[in-house]
């Protein structure tokens, strides 16, 4: 149905795709897999004409094709649907579904009854029990990624990507998808399906292609394949970076969580995080390694206090209990997060550099009910320095730095409220090696110092360079405990491949 030949893609400074190659058959299930930065993501989207500026070629039925826009790749037989679902909450099913491709009548104007049966006839398809005129917005999570099927449905296509169809549905839902998949098999389809979830790829994939580092590195048939040979298959390189020396814990305990509990936001009746328990000593790095979706991004915050009515936990922090209900709780009881996307919720961009380091600690730096331009510039000042920000002045707009320097400033403006634990998620993501180099000695200095860090990656290597303890996440709850020696990369990884039976064990 569609080749791919030595496809390479390029973005400044980075070669995301090197020779990747891969073979798509009607009536298949190909599963894409790989790690995270493997390269998935970009070849579904050269695949899906997102991106139409690469080397290499597609074959699409015995022509050599290259799609001009996704619209182009729909109208020829090629659908994605993505992890992020690309609806519009207030419009129809019916509206969403012919969004961009709506169907006329010979005056001109829409031909509302015509959209409205076809859509019927797709949902009825897809057994799915809604209305056409329902708006998205009232429809469960797993019942907006139907309609997400049906958009793909609606122009016949041929191939039909699917991104982490699975990672916000339900079982029962998850039964309903597959069925509509074989349906599709039948139909002599050709399906890419991308999960991390591997059990689900043994029940639905007849082939297999895997990523690694943006290359094609094995692909072929799922018969014969286990589970471990597949993990195998997706690890197997050289850990890249010089790992942590094996330090003496101060065996003082910082902070202890016990039995933290944050209610699902869709789904009302399940939890997002589960009965998670674990601690932190002073001087202690524990590295958090969880894929997509593993609540690790959640945990920070609720730890943090920013999901207060929505959670229940018991907190100790050395040795008394304390209660987080907001982010001012977390600040006094010496606690500090350095956010995921510090662009959204790290920074004010427009603001400078000094005014950013100094947000935290405004109360100290006032003189007589004013804010102390002197107090302000040398607080920033000895940022600056301590931290090697390259900047123009303290007076240069944050957005016009690069990302480590900016990633620089986050750090600096919670170094400043003097924390005794220093919640990181994701701190590397987005900046260059150098930069991240310094990041690492930076974090492990801090540790020195006797400051506890809780360290999120889904960066293997870095969560093994740099962890004096690794907890692994999978489905909201932590599955497995390794110390810095016995950690390794297939046992990480393992133990963060979703499995019901984790359920079943909590």
């Amino acid at each position: 149905m569609l080749v791919v030949e030595k496809i390479t893609k390029r973005f400044p400074g980075v070669l995301a795709l090197e020779n990747v190659s891969m073979t798509l058959q009607a009536g298949k299930v190909t599963a894409l897999i790989g790690e995270n930065g493997a390269g998935k993501s970009t070849v579904m989207k050269v695949l899906s004409g997102i991106y139409q500026d690469y080397e290499g070629r597609i074959i699409f039925k015995d022509q050599i094709v290259r799609f001009s826009s996704p619209k182009d790749a729909q109208e020829q037989g090629i659908a994605i649907i993505h992890q992020e679902l690309n609806l519009i909450p207030y419009l129809s099913i019916t509206e969403n579904i012919f969004l961009g491709r709506e169907l006329i009548t010979q005056y001109g104007t829409l031909d509302k009854k015509k959209m409205k049966a076809r859509t019927q006839e797709l949902l009825d398809k897809l057994k799915l029990s809604v209305k056409p005129d329902d708006l998205v917005a009232k429809l469960k999570v797993g019942q907006q990624q139907v309609v997400e099927i049906a958009k793909s449905l609606l122009t016949d296509s041929e191939v039909i990507i699917m991104d982490e169809p699975t990672s916000a549905i339900t079982e029962t839902e998850v039964e309903v998808l597959f069925g509509i998949i074989d349906d599709l098999r039948k139909q002599n389809k050709a399906i890419v399906y991308v999960s991390h979830k591997l059990d689900e790829l043994f029940r639905i994939a007849d082939n297999y292609v895997v990523l690694r580092d943006g290359k094609s590195i094995e692909s072929g048939e799922m018969k014969g394949i286990t589970q471990d040979m597949l993990i195998q298959k997706m690890v197997g390189r050289s850990i890249q970076v010089q790992r942590k020396p094996e330090s003496v814990s101060q065996q003082e305990n910082l902070i202890t969580v016990k039995r933290l509990f944050l209610k699902h936001p869709v789904r009302i009746k399940e939890d997002l995080l589960k009965n998670i328990s674990f601690s932190v000593q002073k001087g202690e790095i524990v590295g958090i390694f969880g894929l997509m979706g593993a609540g690790r991004t959640e945990l920070l915050e609720t730890i943090f206090g920013l999901h207060p009515f929505a959670s229940k936990s018991e907190i100790h922090i050395e040795n008394s209990r304390i209660i987080i209900n907001s982010p001012s709780d977390a600040i006094k009881a010496g606690l500090a997060l350095v956010p995921e996307d510090r662009k959204k919720d790290g920074l004010v961009l427009g603001m400078d550099v000094k005014t950013n380091i100094c947000l935290t600690t405004l109360a100290d730096l006032e003189k007589g009910g004013f804010l102390s331009n002197l107090k302000e510039s040398l607080l920033s000042k000895k940022y600056i320095e301590e931290l090697k920000i390259k900047t123009s002045s303290s007076d240069q707009k944050a957005k016009n730095l690069s990302g480590g320097n900016q990633q620089k400033i986050v750090l600096a403006k919670w170094l400043a409220t003097k924390p005794k634990l220093l919640l990181l998620d994701e701190p590397t993501r987005g900046i260059d090696i150098h930069a991240k180099s310094e990041i690492y000695k930076l974090i492990l200095n801090l540790a020195d110092t006797g400051l506890g860090i809780v360290f999120v990656s889904s960066e293997l290597p870095e969560i093994l360079a740099v962890s004096d303890r690794i907890l692994v996440m999978a489905e909201g709850a932590i599955t497995a405990e390794f110390s810095s020696k016995e950690a390794t990369e297939d046992a990480i990884l393992k133990a963060a491949i979703p499995k019901s039976v984790y359920e079943n064990q909590l």
